[in-house]
């Protein structure tokens, strides 16, 4: 048994997320109080109580999810006394900060406040209504990218953002050009659905976004990691700090290689993954990748409990 972690992005976040593991564990306590301070205001609250509208503005939902999965790993490390280090570990999108700090690569603070920022520069990178993203079925990636590259040459920034999983890519870019693509796609027999969202993220209308992660970033510590985290513009690792700020400044306006990702983790040997944060979604696109993978759901009491037991046979992990 080899075991990599994964953590969730934006999308996975409820009202409510991480409260069981606050009330149960002190070290996800800890977690959430670090990152109270940091924000200097009550990020825990809005994680346990709401409301739903606060939680899911841009600038809020990013440092709740990686606080989140942080208090996560925080119980599971007090629960096991010294749990391996993985083979390797990977988030999805906004999930990758809460990679990098597991790893030492960034405090519980700098990953907060750099989330805070992050959020912010994404939201207010494109005027509201004018970007849009939609999720792309049914159809083979050389078919979406062609649709792609015929919609933006009628004008407009329309790309793949997500490549989630075989069959299932999210484009984002100008309202418009997403448009354009999405009719084009349903002409070669895809589905397309529309997705909620408050700004086109992954795409190249983020450029502004990236000049202001860069400067969060700037002002921040970083360390090497003590492990391997899979950056999403790439699914490589980053071994120096050089390396984890350009992949984290990149990842802003560039897709997430979620599928290259899991297939890379697939490569290293890796048998089972340990999900760390709120929900399921990325078990579901795991499935869909590679179905010999088993995924481990760690978001409550119950979940720490299964998750420690894995450890109890001597997994194999980095040294």
């Amino acid at each position: 048994m080899t075991i990599a972690w994964i953590f969730p992005g934006q999308g996975s976040q409820a009202v409510g997320m991480g409260k069981a593991l606050h009330d149960a564990s002190p070290a996800a306590r800890e977690v959430f109080a670090r990152a109270d301070e940091a924000l200097g205001a009550r990020l825990s609250t809005l994680c346990f109580d709401g409301p739903l509208e606060s939680l899911t503005l841009t600038a809020n939902t990013q440092p709740a999810i990686v606080t989140t999965s942080l208090a996560v790993l925080a119980a599971l490390r007090e629960r096991v006394g010294a749990l391996p280090s993985p083979v390797c570990a990977a988030g999805h999108s906004l999930g990758e900060y809460a990679a990098l700090a597991a790893a030492g690569a960034l405090s519980i603070e700098d990953a907060v406040r750099v989330c805070r920022a992050r959020g912010r520069a994404m939201q207010d990178a494109v005027p509201p209504g004018q970007g849009a993203m939609a999720a792309v079925m049914g159809v083979d990636d050389a078919v979406l990218v062609a649709a792609c590259d015929e919609a933006r040459g009628e004008g407009g920034v329309v790309s793949p953002a997500n490549f989630n999983a075989p069959g299932q890519t999210v484009i984002a870019g100008d309202a418009a050009a997403v448009e354009r693509a999405a009719q084009l796609v349903k002409a070669r027999g895809g589905k397309v659905i529309p997705l909620n969202v408050s700004a086109p993220f992954h795409c190249a209308l983020m450029a502004p976004a990236c000049r202001a992660v860069a400067e969060a970033l700037g002002k921040s510590r970083l360390e090497a990691p003590a492990f391997d985290v899979l950056a999403n513009v790439d699914a490589a690792p980053r071994k120096d700090v050089v390396g984890v700020v350009d992949a984290l400044v990149r990842q802003v306006d560039s897709p997430v290689q979620w599928v290259k990702t899991i297939e890379a983790m697939r490569a290293r040997g890796v048998t089972h993954l340990l999900e760390l944060g709120h929900g399921k979604v990325l078990a579901g696109l795991v499935k869909r990748i590679d179905k010999e993978l088993r995924v481990v759901g760690v978001s409550d009491p119950a979940g720490v409990d299964e998750a420690a037991a894995l450890f109890s046979g001597g997994a194999a992990c980095s040294t």
